[in-house]
């Protein structure tokens, strides 16, 4: 393993983190519909559990609706069971081949709620990313002392982590300043 290699590991796990950051806040609910509220919903098909945008087209027609289509039929019921079940708070509606869910409109209260998640969820996107280049340091110092490469160059490397670190600990302040936006709008 080279210095590079220290490098583009830890820059694609950083990338992974910020990504799954991304997924787990566009999955809280905003005052408006949006596909991916549901989409990794686990619903049980097939005998075992797959993820809900895999067997449905999901589209959002209206700001206050969700619409699900099933590409097999025999799956609607199944799919209205794991959104209800899911602790999103919807009650779907089957309408012959679609599910219908309708999406109230938010309280104060619960917009503070939802507020705090999406802190949680963006604090353990940075504990995530510090802990990725936590690891990528141990490795520059293994490599130090291993492969007789030079301090000058793991120091260098050090401070190209903690640039890389700061870039991805800034995407992720970014994306939770416009989901506060999203949730506080009325």
């Amino acid at each position: 393993m080279s210095i590079d290699d220290v490098l583009l590991e830890a820059e694609d796990k950083m990338e992974k983190s910020v990504e799954k950051t991304r997924m787990e806040l566009a999955s809280l609910r905003s005052g408006k519909a949006n596909p991916e509220m549901i989409s990794n919903i686990s619903v049980e098909a097939y005998e075992t559990h797959m993820k809900l945008k895999d067997l449905a087209a999901i589209t959002a027609p209206d700001v206050n609706l969700l619409v699900v289509q099933p590409w097999d039929l025999t799956l609607v019921e199944s799919i209205r069971k794991a959104i209800e079940e899911s602790k999103l708070g919807f009650n779907p509606v089957v309408d012959a081949k679609i599910i219908r869910i309708p999406i109230p409109p938010l309280s104060e209260e619960r917009r503070m709620e939802l507020i705090k998640v999406a802190r949680k969820i963006s604090e353990e996107g940075r504990v995530g990313i510090r802990a990725i280049r936590r690891h990528s340091l141990e490795e520059l110092k293994k490599l130090g002392k291993e492969a007789h490469i030079s301090e000058d160059e793991v120091e260098r490397a050090e401070k190209e982590i903690q640039k890389l670190t700061d870039l991805y600990i800034e995407k992720v302040d970014k994306m939770l300043e416009v989901k506060e936006k999203d949730l506080l709008k009325v």
